[in-house]
């Protein structure tokens, strides 16, 4: 089962507040989220998922939140699952993951 469309921009509409730039792009049949020019959310499935990395565990302590793990896509690592429907605690990650995660690198064009 693929992504929506209406459950995408439900997600973009929910992190709305972490920043001016919020924006979605289709990658493989599913979705990923990027504010202010970082890639945020990886949504497969109608699910969020967000990175394991120590400062995502730091925002879902802060909310007394401990989250479920799951598998995006055949192949990927696990990434911890996101409720979505908590828009505060939603808000508070994809601003976080703004200011942690790095900006891709452009891609080279071919000639």
């Amino acid at each position: 089962m693929a992504t929506s469309l209406d459950f995408i921009t439900f997600v973009a509409e929910q992190v709305s507040g972490a920043g001016d730039d919020i924006r979605y792009r289709k990658m493989f049949g599913e979705y990923m989220l990027y504010c202010e020019g970082r890639p945020v959310f990886l949504i497969c499935d109608d699910t969020v998922y967000v990175k394991q990395i120590p400062e995502t565990m730091r925002v879902f302590a802060d909310h007394g939140i401990t989250p479920d793990a799951g598998i995006p896509y055949d192949g990927a690592r696990p990434h911890w699952i996101l409720d979505i429907e908590n828009r505060v605690l939603a808000t508070d990650m994809a601003r976080m993951l703004a200011r942690v995660l790095p900006v891709p690198k452009p891609k080279k064009r071919r000639v």
